[in-house]
């Protein structure tokens, strides 16, 4: 797994603190990252792999700052937003999962990357049984075929981390849990924000944020106990 470290990041914008002074380190293969909308969870996963330059202190992934070596960081951690149709670059399915397999051959020749590149989209598809074919439209997709397909594009690439923002938060119950599955049992160490209470719990680790501010962080129960603490609260207006 990779070593991702935060020392004392913070981030600002417009007179606004978006995440306060934090200091933590991710090494584990499944961590979850639940908040309220608008906590600071996009802009703490968005720090990972360098989408958001911190305001102060300094995010690195094995030691690589994710600002002063932003290629060498983003070839190694790949990103998913929530929706899927904003990443999906090419207007059918073979042709964007054939963009990214040209990235990895790619990085295969540079890198030395161990892994076998497959040498056709059709493989992708077979092998995580979307039953779509390549020549399908991408504006023909359903969200959850769309978010399998940008998953799919961004673990093609072969990176070793993947960075999810609310990968399952426009999916009906069949295809949640698909996506789920499948970020279970990939080999890439997976950091995702989510509202699914019982995805985060099947993780590693709870990264719990709250106004910008990281207030629990541990195993499952103890992470997500604090959070339940945190919903339990009247709102303002009460």
């Amino acid at each position: 797994m990779a070593t991702i470290s935060f020392t004392d990041v913070s981030v600002e914008a417009q007179g606004r603190t978006l995440l306060a002074p934090t200091t933590l380190s991710i090494t584990e293969q499944r961590v979850a990252v639940v908040g309220a909308n608008g906590s600071g969870k996009s802009t703490f996963l968005r720090l990972v792999n360098g989408l958001v330059g911190p305001t102060y202190g300094a995010v690195t992934v094995d030691g690589d700052d994710t600002i002063d070596h932003a290629s060498k960081v983003r070839a190694q951690v790949a990103f998913t937003f929530p929706d899927p149709h904003t990443q999906i670059l090419a207007p059918t399915v073979g042709e964007d999962l054939e963009l990214s397999l040209r990235i990895a051959r790619r990085r295969k020749r540079h890198d030395d990357v161990s892994s076998q590149v497959p040498a056709h989209a059709q493989t992708l598809l077979d092998q995580w049984g979307l039953g779509l074919s390549p020549h399908q439209a991408v504006a023909s997709l359903s969200s959850g075929q769309a978010q399998l397909v940008a998953l799919m594009s961004v673990l093609a690439t072969g990176p070793r981390v993947v960075v999810c923002d609310e990968p399952t938060t426009r999916l009906d119950a069949r295809w949640r849990r698909r996506v789920i599955d499948l970020l279970a049992t990939v080999d890439q160490q997976v950091i995702f924000a989510t509202h699914d209470l019982d995805h985060a719990r099947s993780t590693d680790r709870v990264i719990v944020i709250d106004h910008g501010h990281v207030i629990a962080d541990g195993s499952p129960d103890e992470a997500l106990a604090a959070y339940d603490l945190v919903l339990s609260q009247p709102w303002p207006d009460q």
